[in-house]
């Protein structure tokens, strides 16, 4: 019988730690991966190719978009972002447990093809801590 990893979906409001978390729980877990998005935007200092995004054109992002490639992506401030659908599978065919950092919209999109998929949002500890 065959052994499919578990898709964890992890969103919170901007500045709650949720990639502090999530980097921290690949970290200690050897069967865990963190999803790789693709985007259009610019490599910032210190990032690099495939680990922390996939840096494509906007031609490629949207010849992808066409052909269906995403399981969800979204245009931000400009800038596309989105889950490569195959890359996903694969881990989790081979019995890869996988974490999505994306935010709500993004989740939404995941849960139309992955219904069984655990969503977790962390809150922040309250508003100020949010704030600063």
């Amino acid at each position: 019988m065959a052994t499919f990893g578990h898709l964890y979906i992890v969103s919170a409001p901007s500045g709650a730690g949720k990639t502090s978390l999530v980097n921290s729980l690949a970290e200690r877990l050897e069967n865990l991966r963190i999803s790789v998005s693709h985007t259009t935007r610019c490599k910032r200092a210190g990032e690099s190719e495939g680990e922390d995004y996939h840096f494509i054109s906007v031609a490629q992002f949207e010849t992808l978009i066409s052909e269906h490639a995403f399981l969800e992506y979204a245009e931000v401030f400009g800038n596309y972002y989105g889950t490569y659908r195959k890359e996903l599978e694969a881990l989790l065919s081979r019995g890869i447990d996988v974490i999505l950092e994306i935010d709500w919209q993004g989740a939404q999109q995941v849960r139309k093809h992955f219904p069984a998929a655990i969503g977790i949002y962390i809150l922040p500890p309250s508003r100020s801590a949010l704030q600063q």
